[in-house]
């Protein structure tokens, strides 16, 4: 299907990129004149850079393609021809991504092979990351010969959200089927409850059936929001990993105190405490070795060197001591590194 594809979907000519840009030297344009003309030439170089990311991920898919027929170092041009050209594999596997999406909808009669030179870009991925549903009506739509912008495409995946969805009660999706509830306020709720475990959604869900308005469900949308984070920072937190919590519970008496974005928030700090150790750990052993072999290599000749790394020893040791700048009151902070084995008692607080 992609081989034909490429041979025959049209692109712009690139001499018919001689825009009609506006000269800003020209008082007498209006302003919405003025801005009217550069949203058109715009709109030109958005359908071009399109066509162009198209193929340029055929291209890179039909190198991968190539190298997936085996033998010794299966991958390695594909790799060196991003390398030469700068490209990182998630932009590149994106562009694939883009071209599988444009195969998809045209080769599927979707969309007419010249009706992709109506989207934007972003419109464009937008449509291709969208519900079947939403796919057609936006394919009829450029097939009509109407453009069709990134706004149209989330406006109308919104709708159909806030419509369809399952995780809504009937109530809502009613009134969101009668405009009596905006779609926009909708379709995040949908999102944030997708992330939710059964029983979360359970709950928020009675609570959106006995008042289906909006300011509830906004409340209901920053709760599923809260409680999400401090999902996702929970299953990371090692803290966490040798004590039996029950988070669920936690979190409903943060929410019964009306504390669930407090409660996030410490996850999430927690969380980013971690990772900084991790990697601070990683640094400070790194350090130490490099400081050890330079130690060695200098000597007596080399006492600027040795001036250096006697300084360094303030971070490479045992303990270290970190000034926190003028803006902590020129503070010192004091740390002691012991790496203890997983059955060792903790050491006794520094005092």
């Amino acid at each position: 299907m992609g081989n034909v594809l490429v041979q025959s979907l049209d692109i712009p000519d690139p001499a018919s990129l001689k825009l009609d840009l506006p000269d800003p030297d020209q008082d007498h344009l209006s302003s919405i004149e003025f801005l009217s003309r550069l949203e058109k030439a715009w709109a030109v170089c958005d359908r071009f850079d399109l066509q162009t990311e198209i193929w340029r991920g055929r291209i890179l898919r039909i190198i991968r393609d190539r190298e997936k027929r085996g033998g010794e170092g299966r991958g390695a041009g594909f790799l060196q021809w991003l390398r030469e050209r700068e490209i990182s594999k998630t932009r590149a596997y994106g562009l694939i991504q883009l071209a599988d999406s444009a195969d998809d909808l045209v080769g599927e009669g979707m969309l007419d092979q010249a009706s992709v030179n109506n989207f934007s870009k972003r419109a464009f991925i937008e449509t291709a990351q969208a519900s079947p549903e939403v796919q057609q009506i936006i394919s009829d739509a450029a097939n009509e010969g109407l453009e069709i912008t990134r706004k149209q495409v989330r406006r109308l995946t919104d709708d159909f959200t806030s419509a369809t969805s399952s995780l809504l009660p009937e109530q809502i999706r009613q009134r969101a089927q009668e405009n009596l509830l905006p779609s926009r306020i909708i379709a995040p709720l949908v999102k944030e409850l997708a992330k939710l475990p059964e029983i979360q959604q359970n709950d928020l869900q009675n609570t959106l059936r006995e008042e289906p308005e909006i300011d509830c469900i906004k409340d209901v949308t920053s709760t599923a929001r809260w409680m999400s984070k401090s999902f996702d920072a929970s299953l990371s937190l090692r803290a966490f990993q040798t004590s039996e919590l029950n988070l669920e519970k936690a979190m409903q008496e943060a929410q019964r105190l009306d504390a669930l974005g407090l409660l996030a928030d410490a996850l999430g700090q927690a969380q980013a405490i971690e990772a900084s150790v991790l990697k601070f750990h990683t640094a400070w052993r790194r350090l130490g070795g490099v400081q050890e072999k330079l130690w060695v290599e200098s000597g007596s000749s080399t006492p600027y060197l040795r001036d250096v790394l006697t300084a360094l020893q303030s971070l490479s040791g045992v303990n270290l001591r970190v000034s926190l700048g003028e803006l902590a009151g020129g503070k010192r902070l004091r740390l002691q590194m012991v790496e203890e084995a997983p059955d060792q008692l903790p050491p006794p607080p520094i005092t």
